[in-house]
């Protein structure tokens, strides 16, 4: 099983699959490197890496449950490619991925050749997050996997109207796991929500948009789902305003956030990698 050590010596889980320019992605919140199953199939000619953030999937959890967060977690994806001799590589960021590679171009200009935002911007819907603080860090309430998959395909009915049982059924395994003694377990460490918390209190946040500024000079790629509440319409309109190149693209039924395996976020992903060869 494929690990590295972190500067502050957390063992984190990666995998590293296919031959070619490299590609990081970079998942969810809550996620893992199970986030990008449905894109993997159509990134074949690339070498693609993805790994579980401390503190979820695979990976150690840490002592210092404030270290989950998005700059340390940046950090850790630099470690990660220096571990690997990656140089440069594309960014594939999934709401909490792409906000991290929006703060690396920044505090690690020069290492990303191109960058896609899946359902993320600068301006974070109050009413995603409170949705978001709804579930994280608590214990599911479902009694198997199967509930859980049920609760998914009810509770996700209006943003994804077209996703059949089976694949919420794979979604609640990528997302949870079976408790030893019955129900349903976290498959990340419920002190994130402390963080969270945390770190909503402890002063003023940065401008996302001064770090979403430093994307302008790269092939980048924003993907929302139609029905997100996490990204508005109103500030997709900004984003596309402020960086007149952005390659935008919205994809139809899908809410938070979308698989990626649909025709319009595979066509904006391979702009940006035919941009980045």
């Amino acid at each position: 099983m494929p690990r590295f050590t972190t500067s502050d010596g957390l063992s984190l889980y990666y995998e590293d699959e296919g031959q070619g320019a490299p590609i990081l992605c970079l998942a969810g919140l809550t996620r893992n490197v199970t986030d990008f199953t449905y894109l993997m199939p159509h990134l074949t000619g690339h070498r693609v890496i993805r790994m579980d953030y401390r503190g979820r999937g695979k990976s150690d959890y840490a002592e210092d449950f404030m270290s989950y967060s998005i700059l340390r977690e940046g950090q850790d994806a630099i470690e990660l490619m220096d571990h690997l001799g990656i140089d440069r590589f594309t960014l594939i960021g999934t709401s909490r991925g792409g906000l991290i590679a929006m703060a690396l171009s920044v505090t690690h200009p020069g290492r990303m050749n191109g960058v896609v935002l899946n359902d993320i911007g600068p301006e974070v819907a109050p009413i995603g997050i409170e949705r978001i603080m709804d579930y994280v860090g608590k214990t599911p309430p479902f009694v198997s996997l199967d509930a859980a998959a049920e609760a998914l395909h009810a509770g996700h009915a209006e943003g994804f109207p077209d996703v059949p049982l089976s694949r919420w059924r794979e979604q609640a395994e990528f997302m949870w796991a079976d408790a030893p003694g019955g129900g349903v377990a976290l498959r990340y460490d419920a002190k994130l929500r402390d963080a969270m918390i945390g770190q909503a209190g402890a002063g003023e946040a940065p401008d996302l948009w001064q770090l979403f500024d430093g994307l302008k000079d790269l092939p980048f790629a924003a993907i929302r789902g139609a029905n997100s509440d996490l990204l508005s319409v109103e500030t997709f309109e900004k984003m596309q305003a402020r960086h007149s190149d952005l390659i935008a693209v919205t994809v139809p039924n899908r809410g938070h956030v979308p698989f990626l395996d649909e025709p319009e976020a595979l066509s904006a992903i391979h702009q940006v990698l035919d941009a980045t060869k």
